[in-house]
């Protein structure tokens, strides 16, 4: 499994053939980086220009399965269970979906621009069983902040954690609560199932 990050909480995870669009960033949002790559999937947990640009994602004539709230979903290897939370975005309530994805035999849960800890419901909290990788929004404006991001990481027993929608002063405040000082960005992640066996969480930092 190959991670990129594009900023925000856009990412693209590709296994073999198969390319994930996460939260990709639309032409009218002001973070809009012009990143742009065909996928056989966009998820999106957000109706808002920050997390639902699909035309970042669509390359061609081949248009991408697209998931945006709540259900279950099964597109070739790629399984999605979305549960209900919420986000609050420049003081407007919206609704967040947060994501449990299974790429071939990689665990995924992707929390969306969460905006309290109080919006994981029981629901998710009995679902979740040690994700190989959480990815986790630690920017404490319009987000979870880092510290709750980190309790939420650890309550879930993820294995691995990776922070989105950072700036320097969030980043800086991750890196001290996860002991992370050591571990050096990369512009791509690259995993494979037996990265995850190590019995201690791991912190990831992508670069953008």
């Amino acid at each position: 499994m190959i991670i990129t990050y594009f900023g925000k909480q856009f990412f693209k995870i590709q296994q073999g053939d198969t390319v994930v669009a996460i939260n990709p960033i639309s032409k009218d949002s002001k973070d809009f980086n012009k990143a742009k790559f065909g996928s056989n999937v966009v998820i999106s947990t957000t109706n808002h220009p920050d997390f639902n640009g699909i035309e970042s994602a669509t390359f061609g004539d081949n248009a991408p399965f697209i998931i945006s709230g709540p259900g279950e979903y099964e597109v070739g290897n790629v399984f999605v269970r979305g549960f209900l939370s919420s986000a609050e975005i420049d003081k407007k309530k919206y609704v967040n979906t947060i994501y449990l994805i299974k790429v071939e035999d990689i665990n995924i849960c992707f929390l969306g621009p969460l905006d309290s800890k109080d919006s994981l419901s029981k629901d998710l909290g009995e679902e979740i069983d040690e994700p190989d990788i959480i990815f986790v929004p630690i920017n404490g404006t319009s987000t979870i902040d880092a510290t709750t991001a980190v309790k939420i990481a650890n309550s879930f027993n993820a294995k691995m954690v990776i922070p989105m929608d950072y700036d320097a002063g969030s980043i800086k405040t991750f890196i001290k609560e996860t002991g992370s000082e050591d571990v050096k960005p990369v512009e791509k992640l690259t995993l494979k199932k037996k990265d995850f066996t190590t019995g201690k969480i791991t912190v990831a930092l992508l670069d953008f």
